[in-house]
């Protein structure tokens, strides 16, 4: 039997068997130093599907680099069928800042996929999209919440195509919301491109949460093992809420949040969320749920102004299956 080939990525070859840290060029800073986009690559010694994972395409969303970690330190790829992209950092720019954004204020999930001749962001989408997802079948791109919210760990897809849905099952998320692509995303130009993309929202930026890390690492060895790629003996996917529709509850009055729901919690419509009260503690408002279902994000910031994002609510398909 013929030995698998070797991998080429950038002017690097990784072969069977081998893992290797490649750094893909992006720009010069200012100073003239090189920026570099970190890539892991686990080649094994078996044929199979090539995946990626990612984290970081937005600077302050740590949990995924935390994930993305954790899952190679548990790998060998002289044991593995097929090879794992790894990318923990794809805005690096952002992330040794602690921004969201690029330098240039662009929102890199809006940039794909990209020109090798636009902007900075314009630029890193179109190497991502030529050194990673050009070669993938299957891609799953890590994220938390933003602008001081949380999110309940939660897989964002497609899930009226059965194979996407297969691997969102297979993840074992706390919830699955069915969700379309927006324009200018990862998981838009992923799809476009062929790949199955998987989207992971958990936890909150600038912060390491714990269920959020502990649920992405189990759901994405859960993945690799679902495609043969390395095989794992932690606990299987539970059974987990479905939801194809969701809303944010907004601030009617600007002034000081009070939450009584968590993540998880499961809410009746017009049900009593919290109260809106001015610095001097006078009630203004109260907070009602504007439909029954599963909360799957919060603010995290206890200051608001009238029209604020402050509870993510997700109507269920089977209000009986469990949240956790």
């Amino acid at each position: 039997m013929a030995s698998r080939a070797p991998f080429m990525i950038g002017t690097t070859e990784v072969k069977p068997g081998r893992r290797a840290h490649v750094e893909l060029p992006v720009s010069r800073l200012i100073t003239g130093a090189q920026m570099s986009m970190p890539v892991t690559v686990f080649h094994g010694a078996q044929d199979g599907p090539t995946v990626w994972i990612n984290a970081a395409i937005h600077g302050d969303e740590l949990n995924g680099v935390e994930i993305v970690n954790r899952v190679l330190s548990e790998l060998d790829p002289k044991t593995m069928r097929g090879t794992l992209l790894a990318v923990p950092v794809v805005n690096v720019h952002g992330f040794i800042t602690g921004d969201r954004y690029l330098p240039d204020r662009r929102d890199l999930n809006r940039s794909f996929p990209g020109s090798a001749k636009g902007s900075l962001a314009s630029r890193l989408a179109n190497i991502f999209m030529t050194e990673i997802v050009s070669h993938c079948e299957v891609g799953i791109d890590l994220h938390t919440a933003s602008d001081n919210r949380t999110n309940l760990p939660q897989i964002r897809a497609n899930l009226d195509d059965p194979r996407t849905r297969e691997l969102a099952e297979a993840f074992g998320p706390r919830m699955m919301l069915h969700a379309k692509t927006q324009r200018g995303t990862l998981r838009q130009a992923g799809t476009k491109a062929g790949a199955i993309v998987l989207l992971y929202e958990a936890g909150e930026p600038l912060r390491f949460t714990t269920d959020a890390i502990e649920t992405g690492v189990e759901g994405v060895r859960r993945v690799l093992q679902h495609l043969d790629i390395a095989d794992w003996d932690g606990p299987p996917a539970p059974v987990v809420p479905v939801s194809r529709s969701s809303r944010w509850v907004r601030a009617s009055r600007s002034g000081v949040i009070r939450l009584d729901v968590e993540l998880g919690d499961m809410v009746e419509a017009k049900q009593d969320l919290g109260t809106i009260i001015d610095a001097f503690g006078k009630r203004l408002s109260t907070i009602r749920a504007s439909r029954s279902g599963l909360v799957i994000g919060r603010t995290m910031f206890p200051l608001g102004n009238q029209g604020d994002a402050l509870v993510h609510i997700a109507s269920l398909e089977d209000e009986n299956s469990p949240a956790s």
